[in-house]
């Protein structure tokens, strides 16, 4: 399986950047990691509503030009599925188990992602309907990733 992250902005951490590459290097045996970064839009301080939406769609644009149509694609919403931690690897086994051969997630920026990036997902998903930095999304859903593919080859995880 090949599984891509395609999110808007760059990890300045370097404690999210060491997790993230702990888990890259963790999933290396089940499957291909790989991350796609897209520019985030700067967003003046008390953006009305209409220079938010340019913001998103601007960003929507960038985040579909390294879009990957042949992926089933999860796009992280706070509105979206959530799933517990068995429930998430039995949906990644059975699509690999039908056919599937990449799977896309997408991580908006700071103002979330614009209709057109949530109307082509196959699955929103959420995690929470606590709204985090999308930095730290990304370390949770690697994790998430991590632990599904534990979960799959019947491998210890903590419950």
């Amino acid at each position: 399986m090949k599984i891509t992250i395609l999110c808007v902005g760059k990890i300045k951490e370097s404690f999210y950047r060491e997790a993230l590459e702990e888990y890259i290097k963790r999933m290396s045996r089940y499957a291909k990691i790989e991350i796609e970064e897209v520019a985030d839009e700067k967003t003046p301080d008390n953006a009305s509503d209409a220079q938010e939406k340019s913001v998103k769609e601007r960003e929507a644009e960038r985040l579909l030009a390294k879009w990957k149509e042949d992926s089933y694609t999860f796009v992280l919403a706070i509105n979206g599925k959530q799933f517990s931690s068995e429930a998430f690897a039995e949906k990644i086994e059975q699509l690999g188990t039908y056919g599937t051969s990449s799977i896309q997630f997408v991580i908006g920026g700071s103002l979330g992602l614009d209709e057109k990036i949530i109307s082509r997902a196959d699955c929103l998903i959420s995690f929470s309907k606590m709204t985090f930095p999308h930095q730290l999304m990304r370390v949770v859903l690697m994790e998430q990733i991590y632990r599904a593919y534990r979960i799959i080859k019947n491998e210890p995880y903590h419950k």
